[in-house]
């Protein structure tokens, strides 16, 4: 392949110069522009500048440079008769290879200070359009469109073994990128566009398998997680067997639940519902009191806390049986500990960003919402006071603490809380009374004095009056309900504290 000619034009030049010379034996002619042209000529290796080859010099400050019938016939034409013989009337030579990335857009409006004039200025058209007219015509030419893929396109490039098969996975991988740049522009410009009052009208997605699960939601279930390739995984496995649908699925409550607090905290989640948060001075104190909510429902358990791991913590865990321990960092001695459990999944957070959205796939679609992020109702000098009764202050900030908590519970919710720790969590049943009797039952003799909070305000005064009996002195909850009156007289009868939020937040 020694009259190969190869096209190179890449914004990042990571990698390339040594492709490139891993190629120069089989290649007759390098053709670059610009900076790419600069860079290989450096390095020693004999570039045909891209401006040669057009009818027209590069123009417009570089926006048009490779949009030119001498380098696309090049790449489009077909190698056949009746293409090779229109390209040697045109005097064009055929190119057999396009290595290509595009300008970084996706990094630009990634930043907090970018403009739009930056933005715009960031769009690439050449590198699309090489992209898609090699990928196209794959068949016959081959398009490198990532680094990670240049050491594989060069040892089959020097064995003669780059076959129509690879060709092809590359080609799919250039329509993959085009259709990942493109979608990175419509939503920033839909981002700029949008009003505020709505979700967009399109919402598209273009989302690498970055991790296959070990299985789905069952083990006859397949399963993958899937995200943004230039983000990476949210976490950094350190240790531990790969990850299942359900791990990763517990995780994102735990993970959540565990940040909601400002304190040092610990969330404890299993089967999709924490089943003990407790903040505290320090991590090893709260995680303490977030395994002794529910001990039992704990074992097999996926823990996230929301500092710096310390042996302390670490030196709690190991004694029993978790699934997964996730955490921003962990201590060197955390971490020592942590390995005497080899079957523990030991995560540290990624600086990955998280969607602004909540998706859930139906029959038919896909639902589409914000997440539940409002914090203005953890203000608890913004809720009424429904009752005769007022809150004392170390009631009101466990009324907090258990309202905050309940946000992360699925509905119908009831957490018992008592200072800063869940004693008792009612959560996913059909009826809010069969929750306050299941949250009960878990706190036990905790109850004496514990607080209440309910992510939905209370139908009938039944779930009130049973808490009361069991020994609740404060409830609070979102109120609206048309029985409100009838609600608040009952509490007002058992001497109860009864907060009204003014906000819900049902979790299905």
């Amino acid at each position: 392949m020694k009259e190969a000619r190869v096209l190179v034009s890449v914004a990042d030049k990571t990698g390339v110069v040594e492709f490139c010379r891993a190629l120069e034996d089989q290649v007759a002619e390098f053709i670059a522009s610009g900076g790419t042209a600069a860079v290989l000529r450096q390095a020693g290796l004999r570039v045909t500048p891209i401006e040669k080859l057009g009818a027209f010099p590069e123009m417009l400050d570089g926006r048009v440079k490779t949009l030119q019938p001498q380098i696309h016939g090049g790449i489009l034409a077909r190698r056949d008769e009746a293409h090779l013989a229109e390209l040697r009337r045109l005097d064009i030579q055929p190119i057999d290879m396009v290595v290509v990335n595009l300008y970084p857009f996706e990094a630009t409006v990634a930043r907090t200070d970018v403009t739009w004039a930056e933005a715009m200025e960031q769009i690439d058209i050449g590198g699309v359009a090489l992209m898609r007219a090699a990928a196209k015509n794959h068949a016959s030419v081959t398009v490198v469109v990532d680094p990670a893929d240049y050491p594989t396109v060069a040892a089959a490039w020097s064995r003669n073994r780059l076959d129509a098969a690879h060709r092809s996975q590359l080609a799919l991988k250039a329509f993959r990128r085009t259709m990942a740049y493109d979608l990175a522009i419509a939503q920033y410009m839909e981002s700029h566009a949008a009003s505020g009052d709505g979700l967009p009208d399109h919402f598209s997605l273009a989302l690498a398998k970055l991790e296959e699960c070990r299985y789905g939601e069952n083990p006859h279930q397949r399963g993958g997680f899937y995200g943004r390739q230039s983000d990476g995984l949210p976490f950094q496995q350190l240790q531990g067997k790969a990850m299942s649908f359900n791990n990763w699925l517990d995780l994102d409550g735990s993970w959540r639940s565990a940040h909601a607090f400002d304190e040092p905290t610990v969330s404890i989640v299993k089967h999709g519902n924490p089943c003990g948060i407790a903040s505290g001075p320090d991590l090893a104190r709260a995680y303490e009191q977030a395994l002794a909510s529910d001990p039992v429902s704990a074992f097999g358990g996926i823990i996230a806390c929301n500092r710096v791991m310390d042996e302390a913590m670490a030196a709690q865990v190991v004694q029993t049986f978790v699934e997964v321990v996730a955490a921003p960092g962990f201590a060197e001695p955390a971490l020592a500990r942590l390995k005497r459990r080899k079957n523990v999944r030991v995560l540290m957070a990624a600086d990955v960003p998280d969607s602004p959205y909540r998706m859930q796939s139906v029959w038919g679609g896909v639902l589409i919402q914000d997440q539940d992020r409002s914090r203005s109702d953890l203000d608890s000098a913004q809720w009424e006071c429904a009752t005769r009764k007022k809150p004392t202050s170390s009631q009101l900030a466990s009324l907090r603490f258990a309202w905050n908590a309940a946000r992360f519970i699925k509905s119908n919710a009831i957490v018992l809380v008592r200072d800063t720790a869940t004693v008792g969590i009612g959560a996913g049943q059909m009826s809010r009374l069969d929750s306050v009797h299941l949250a009960v039952r878990k706190a036990g003799e905790r109850v004496q004095g514990a607080v209440l909070a309910s992510d939905a305000f209370f139908p009938f005064p039944d779930g009130i009056e049973e808490a009361a009996r069991a020994g609740v002195v404060a409830v609070v909850q979102p109120g609206g309900s048309m029985r409100d009156r009838s609600v608040i007289q009952a509490a007002d009868d058992l001497d109860l504290v009864m907060m009204f939020t003014g906000t819900r937040h049902f979790r299905h």
